[in-house]
């Protein structure tokens, strides 16, 4: 089987590596010419643990390949668009559906009458967006129309940052929406290598497929904001909010994951979709107060973690310094999308607070960041703690829970710590003498 994937971002590249490994030819498609050719070098523009070694293997061995010509799709039995969905610049939260109504024309204009591919869809779009990709084609390229229907398809990414492989070799789940027995038939086939590991395909209409996507992630980023709430609650009357976290995970029906406490939820999906999701409510006069409470929730979170931050360094702020260990929205990712530190570090440094930081992910995109402007990069924790009044913990790389605190201490200005992570046990540094402040405990 023949698959293109129209994209070479993070999914769409995902996408293509995790298909070829099944045995797919498949052909990763993208208009940006230098990041084809350096794809075609095995330089990979991301970083994601296991995706370098994926697309190397797959690549040599032929069954992974990438162009910029969309001409490459012929003979392909199914077309993934896994193209950007943004939010969209005015303002209501809505996607940005342009990239992929682009790539519909586009196609509509190199497809032919022998040519009866499955259009599917990977990128995160709006409930009803299968029915305007259909409503494209019959007006951009009326001889595809088939005998039943254009064989659109929803299938959406549960893809998280830093296990992506895994999350697609080894699903919870895979979701596809389709609209007649062509597209199901295909798709069925498709992800039949997943039979083995006993990975669910629930095959749904495509409506359902697309907000199944939105709420998901919606329910994620409530969690998230419900444990967090639940943290400020514990710090003001006691009470630990990991226990409460963990007493909570022991209840199958609630379950442990996403039950922990931090500065708030970002990254690429979150705050886009909870946001795109509130739109759709709102587009179609649905009152939705609950999805609305967690996106503004989630943004006071940001600012209230610099006041936690400066109420503990105190006055005066001028000239003091903050090291940031950390500043990815999560660890195993280079992704700065939506990440609290966005938000914390300019703060920060608009009250004369000098920021060292250190993240693993480090690279000079960062330093071009206009909410890093100024901000001192250093190579190790050891460099970037030096003559420091305070060590804030943002991302919860692995590295700094192994990290040798007695030589960190001896370093630092200031034993201080603020864990905005929870990733030490507060009674061992409190042995060592640090100030150590984490999340949802009393001080």
């Amino acid at each position: 089987m023949k698959i293109s994937v129209i994209g070479s971002g993070y999914v769409g590249l995902v996408t293509g590596a995790c298909l070829s490994e099944f045995g797919y030819k498949v052909v990763c498609i993208d208009k940006n010419k230098k990041k084809i050719e350096l794809l075609k070098k095995n330089i990979i523009p991301i970083y994601e643990p296991g995706l370098s070694d994926l697309v190397k293997k797959n690549t040599k061995a032929k069954y992974l390949s990438f162009s910029d010509n969309l001409k490459h799709i012929k003979g392909s039995k199914i077309i993934f668009i896994a193209v950007g969905t943004p939010s969209a610049r005015r303002g209501d939260g809505e996607a940005d559906l342009k990239y992929v109504f682009e790539v519909c024309k586009e196609l509509a204009k190199v497809l032919n009458k022998k040519d009866k591919p499955i259009i599917v869809t990977k990128s995160t779009v709006p409930i009803g967006t299968g029915k305007k990709i259909i409503n494209l084609f019959k007006k951009f390229c009326p001889s595809l129309q088939y005998e039943i229907d254009y064989n659109v398809a929803s299938n959406p990414e549960f893809l998280r940052e830093g296990s992506a492989i895994e999350d697609f070799l080894r699903p919870d789940r895979v979701i596809c929406g389709v609209n007649n027995q062509v597209s199901l038939s295909c798709l069925k086939e498709l992800y039949r290598p997943l039979n083995l590991r006993e990975a669910p395909v629930l095959f749904t209409d495509i409506e359902s497929a697309e907000l199944i996507k939105y709420a998901s992630n919606a329910f994620l980023a409530l969690k998230i904001s419900f444990i967090n709430e639940m943290a400020d609650l514990c710090e003001k009357v006691g009470g630990n909010v990991q226990m409460v976290a963990k007493g909570m995970g022991l209840d199958n029906r609630i379950g442990s994951k996403f039950l922990h406490p931090g500065p708030g939820f970002g990254g690429s999906c979150f705050p886009k979709d909870t946001r795109a999701l509130y739109a759709s409510f709102k587009k179609n006069n649905v009152e939705s107060t609950l999805i609305k409470s967690v996106i503004e929730f989630n943004e006071r979170r940001k600012l209230n973690m610099v006041k936690k931050i400066i109420n503990i360094l105190g006055k005066p702020y001028k000239n003091k310094k903050i090291t940031i260990l950390g500043v990815t929205f999560k660890p195993n990712t280079d992704d700065l999308r939506e990440s609290p530190s966005l938000v914390i570090i300019p703060k920060l440094k608009k009250l004369g607070i000098k920021i060292y930081a250190h993240d693993p992910s480090y690279n000079t995109t960062f330093s071009s960041i206009k909410e890093f402007k100024g901000v001192m990069w250093k190579k190790n924790t050891f460099d970037a703690v030096k003559g420091s009044d305070m060590i804030v913990i943002h991302t919860e790389w692995n590295e700094y829970r192994g990290m040798d605190l007695s030589k960190i201490k001896k370093l630092l200005k200031s034993p201080v710590i603020l864990d905005l992570r929870n990733i030490f046990n507060k009674n061992e540094l409190n042995e060592m003498g640090y100030l150590y402040y984490n999340i949802g405990s009393k001080k």
